[in-house]
């Protein structure tokens, strides 16, 4: 038994391991966000202008009367592979990250874990994400930008220079560092209580589709929190995009603290709930295919018997 852990603790933490989780988590992250296309656009609109855009179902008939079908789909390139790229960083990253610290910091709980290895996986993800978002923005809210990310890129660095793509990059940071840690810790957290608590059996005495439910719950739970952490800065990031401010402390000034947090929440807890349910699920079931287990818990290498889920 101690053999069998001890193989799969070195599965775990090998190149091919961390190749599936990144590029699982491109496929996964790309799609989805892809998907809910007319959903974002909707979203940064509704951020941009509240009082042309005040609710959802007015919202796409104002934009549809305005614009027409295709410009709800107006940035997908942008969603696809800036969030594809973004997923890669964020999952991959984060479970190197969850095997460095509890192999660094073995006295430390849990939850200090993942919040560690999700804020340090989110920094370089956000890196990755910042040009892209900072054209999809442009391109959603601003007709007569661009077309997508091909004539965005030059045009954005002609008039604003490198500068221009990691403008956003700080309240990049403060929306989803927030929420990537949040998000992972609550997912991690309602693995372990659907487990102990709920099915009262371990993991690898379950189903691999009964592993895969667990997945879907715990994430559909981790997304729907850490959407309302997250949704002053992703109000203040679309100010700052389409220019309705000069930095974050006008931006606040301008928007309110009522509309931090409430200003496209519904719209966004529409998206993020599905999207994260259905990112995890994507990304679990291409590790199941490729031989691993679903996510959840840490491991320790050295002291693997210890490890409950």
């Amino acid at each position: 038994m101690t053999r069998v852990k001890t193989k799969l603790d070195d599965d775990l933490s090998s190149p091919w391991f961390y190749t599936v989780c990144t590029m699982g988590g491109m496929l996964s992250a790309g799609t989805t966000h892809l998907a809910i296309t007319p959903l974002d656009v909707l979203k940064v609109n509704m951020q941009v202008n509240p009082l042309k855009y005040h609710s959802i179902p007015s919202g796409f008939s104002t934009l549809l009367r305005e614009h027409g079908r295709s410009y709800l789909w107006r940035g997908w390139s942008g969603k696809l592979l800036g969030y594809g790229v973004q997923g890669g960083c964020r999952f991959g990253l984060y479970e190197y990250f969850k095997t460095l610290y509890s192999n660094v910091l073995p006295n430390h709980n849990r939850t200090s874990i993942y919040f560690l290895s999700s804020a340090s996986a989110q920094v370089f993800a956000d890196m990755a994400l910042c040009p892209f978002e900072a054209i999809k923005v442009r391109v959603q809210t601003q007709p007569l930008f661009a077309k997508g990310l091909i004539d965005g890129f030059p045009r954005v660095y002609r008039s604003e220079g490198l500068a221009g793509f990691h403008r956003g990059l700080f309240p990049l940071w403060c929306r989803n560092l927030p929420f990537s840690m949040v998000m992972f810790s609550t997912f991690e957290q309602s693995v372990e209580f659907i487990y102990q608590k709920i099915i009262q059996k371990r993991k690898q005495d379950c189903s691999k589709a009964q592993q895969l439910g667990v997945t879907c719950l715990a994430g559909y739970t981790a997304g729907a929190v850490g959407t309302v952490i997250s949704n002053p800065a992703d109000v203040v990031l679309s100010s700052l995009y389409n220019n309705k401010a000069k930095n974050v402390l006008q931006a606040v000034r301008n928007i309110g603290f009522v509309g931090l947090f409430t200003r496209s929440l519904p719209v966004r807890i529409t998206i993020v709930g599905p999207v994260i349910t259905l990112q995890w699920f994507f990304y679990d079931a291409i590790k199941v295919l490729s031989g691993f287990p679903t996510s959840g818990g840490v491991r320790k290498p050295v002291d693997a018997t210890k490890l409950s889920v």
